[in-house]
C-alpha cells in the first residue's frame, strides 16, 4: 500500500501545480493583473475568483409586480380578446364594449347570439395555467338577463399572472443585467411577486435602476385622423415637446417582433445619437404593410406608454428596419438598446427596496474572513505539528494544497465566493485535518498493538479510509440539500464545502499517503514517530 507507481506520483505533482497556477492570477493586484492581461492574447485570459456582493460591494434591488398595471394590462388584453371573439362570430352588440376595475362588459340583446358567444368566451380561461392544473378559475364569465355578459378576472388568475409574469421577468431582467457586462449577477425570485437583483461590483444604482425600471414595452400605432371615434383614440404624452397625442388604441407592430437593436448616430441628418432596428420577418411584413397603406399620415413610436417621435410615413419601408430618434444622449441610446434588445417586461416592476454595498464594508468582510481563515488554520498546523512530529508537517503540506484545490475549483467553476462561502473553505480546513486524525490514531493503535511499522501504516491508511468516506459522503450529501433547496449565500456555502469534501480524499489520503511513502523509503526508521 505503500508504493506509488512513478505515473501517479507525477500526476498528483501535476495536479497541485496546475492548481497554484489557476489561482496565481486571483491572488494579484487589480492593476498587476491587467498588465497581465494585456500581454496575453484574449483567448488566454487567465480567469479569476469572482468576489460576491459581500466582498467586493455592489447594488441590491427588490423589485415588486405592478399588481395595479399587471391587472389593467389584462383587462386591456381581455377586451381585445372579447372584440375578436365577437367580431369572429359577427355578433352585433350595443353601446360597446365597456370595462370595469377587474373586466370587460357587453351588452347582446340578441339571446341566440348570447348563446353562441359565451361558450367562446369560457376558453378564454385556458390562456391561464391555473385553469390548466385543475385550480380555480381563473376567469369568472356571467350574463345576466338583461344581455350584459360579464367577463372578470379572478383573484386565481391574478395570482397566476403574477407568478407567471415574475418568472418571465427573471429571464427579461438577466438579459439587460448581463449587456451592462457585469459578472455573476444574483437574480432570485422571492414570493409570487417579487424579485431580488444582486449585482456585484455594480457601485452606481441609478444605472441599474434605469435598466430594471423600464418596462420597455415597444409598440408601433398610426397618429388618429380629426374626427376619428373617441372610442378607437387614446390620448398618451410625447417626450419630445408639451402635451398629449391621440393614437388609434390598434397597435399596428410590436416591439416583440425585433430581433436586433443597437445604438447609433444619424448619419443624415443632425448626427444626433440614434437607435437602429431591425424586424424579424413577421414584423418586417407587418411593418412593410402598414407603412405601404398609410403614407403621408404620421406613425408613433410608443414606449412604455409615452410617445418617443412620431415621423410622418413618406414612403413605404419594406427593408424590415428602421430608426428611433428622440433627443437621446449618447448613455440613454445605449440603455434604450438593451432594453429592446432583451425585450419588454411582462408587468410593470417598482423598485420596493435598494441598497448599496461600498466596497469598504465588501473589503472589511475579506478582512475579517482572512482573519480567520489565518486564525484557524494556524492554530490546526500547530497542534498537527505538536501532536504528530514529523507526520504533522505531511498533513500539514497537504492542508495547503487542500485550500489550494478548493480555489482552484472556485476558479475554473466560475462561481461567487461569499462571505459564508469562506466559513464553509474555514470549516473543510478542520474537517481535512480531522481525515488525517483518524489515519494517525489508526496507525499508532496498530503499532501499539505490536505490528511492524511498515503494517501499521498499512492498516491505518486502509481501515481508516471506510470511516473517512463514510464521514465525508454525509457531509457531501448535506452540502448538496442546501445547494439545491438554498439560495444566494446559503448556495455559496454549499458549493465551498462541497469542493472542500471532494479535494480532501485527494490531499488527507492520497497524498498524505504518497508523503509517507517517500519518507519511509528514504529514511527507514525503526520506530513511528507519533
Amino acid at each position: 500500500m505503500l508504493r506509488f507507481s512513478t505515473w501517479k506520483f507525477l500526476a498528483i505533482v501535476a495536479m497541485t501545480v496546475a492548481a497554484v497556477l489557476v489561482v496565481a492570477p486571483s491572488m494579484l493586484s487589480p492593476s498587476h493583473y491587467e498588465e497581465l492581461k494585456s500581454r496575453l492574447p484574449s483567448w488566454l485570459t487567465p480567469p479569476t475568483i469572482v468576489l460576491g456582493l459581500d466582498l467586493q460591494g455592489g447594488s441590491h434591488v427588490t423589485l415588486e409586480v405592478d399588481q395595479a398595471d399587471l391587472i389593467s394590462t389584462q383587462v386591456k388584453n381581455l377586451r381585445d380578446d372579447v372584440r375578436r371573439i365577437l367580431r369572429e362570430e359577427k355578433v352585433a352588440i350595443s353601446g360597446g364594449i365597456g370595462t370595469t376595475t377587474r373586466g370587460v362588459q357587453v351588452r347582446v340583446a340578441d339571446p341566440a347570439d348570447r348563446e353562441k358567444v359565451l361558450p367562446k368566451l369560457r376558453l378564454l380561461r385556458n390562456s391561464f395555467s391555473g385553469a390548466l392544473l385543475g385550480g380555480p378559475s381563473p376567469l369568472d364569465v356571467e350574463a345576466s338577463p338583461d344581455g350584459v355578459i360579464r367577463v372578470t378576472v379572478t383573484d386565481a388568475g391574478i395570482t397566476d399572472k403574477s407568478r407567471k409574469a415574475v418568472e418571465q421577468s427573471i429571464e427579461v431582467i438577466r438579459r439587460r443585467v448581463d449587456a451592462l457586462g457585469t459578472r455573476e449577477p444574483s437574480i432570485q425570485r422571492q414570493g409570487d411577486d417579487r424579485v431580488l437583483v444582486q449585482v456585484p461590483g455594480l457601485q452606481d444604482p441609478e444605472t441599474l435602476k434605469e435598466i430594471l425600471g423600464k418596462t420597455a414595452k415597444l409598440e408601433f400605432r398610426l397618429v388618429a385622423d380629426p374626427g376619428q371615434n373617441p372610442s378607437e383614440v387614446e390620448e398618451l404624452d410625447q417626450v419630445e415637446q408639451e402635451g398629449k397625442l391621440g393614437v388609434e388604441k390598434q397597435v399596428m407592430v410590436k416591439g416583440e417582433d425585433l430581433t436586433d437593436a443597437q445604438p447609433g448616430f444619424d448619419q443624415q441628418r443632425s448626427g444626433e445619437p440614434v437607435v437602429n432596428f431591425r424586424f424579424n420577418i413577421r414584423g418586417a411584413q407587418a411593418f412593410g404593410e402598414v407603412t405601404s397603406k398609410n403614407v403621408g399620415r404620421l406613425f408613433a413610436i410608443i414606449l412604455d406608454n409615452k410617445i418617443i417621435s412620431a415621423p410622418r410615413i413618406l414612403s413605404p419601408i419594406t427593408g424590415g428596419s428602421g430608426q428611433i430618434s428622440g433627443r437621446f444622449t449618447v448613455e440613454q441610446a445605449n440603455n434604450l438598446a438593451i432594453l429592446l434588445r432583451a425585450g419588454a417586461l411582462p408587468a410593470k416592476l417598482n423598485i420596493v427596496e435598494e441598497r448599496t454595498v461600498g466596497p469598504g464594508l465588501g473589503q472589511d468582510s475579506i478582512d475579517a474572513g482572512k482573519r480567520a481563515a489565518y486564525v484557524g488554520a494556524g492554530l490546526v498546523v500547530v497542534y498537527m505539528l505538536v501532536t504528530y512530529g514529523v507526520f504533522g508537517v505531511f498533513a500539514n503540506l497537504a492542508l495547503f494544497v487542500h485550500i489550494a484545490f478548493i480555489f482552484a475549483g472556485l476558479v475554473l467553476l466560475g462561481s461567487t465566493l461569499t462571505l459564508p462561502g469562506i466559513a464553509g473553505i474555514v470549516l473543510t480546513i478542520g474537517m481535512a485535518v480531522d481525515s488525517n486524525v483518524l489515519i494517525y490514531e489508526r496507525i499508532r493503535e496498530e503499532n501499539h498493538a505490536g505490528r511492524s511499522i511498515l503494517a501499521s501504516l498499512d492498516a491505518g491508511f486502509t481501515r481508516a479510509f471506510a470511516t473517512i468516506v463514510d464521514s465525508n459522503v454525509t457531509m457531501f450529501v448535506a452540502a448538496a440539500i442546501l445547494y439545491f433547496l438554498g439560495s444566494g449565500p446559503v448556495r455559496g456555502f454549499a458549493v465551498s464545502l462541497a469542493l472542500g469534501i471532494l479535494t480532501t480524499i485527494v490531499t488527507a489520503v492520497t497524498m498524505t499517503r504518497m508523503m509517507i511513502a517517500v519518507w519511509y523509503h528514504y529514511a527507514r526508521p525503526t520506530k513511528l514517530p507519533i
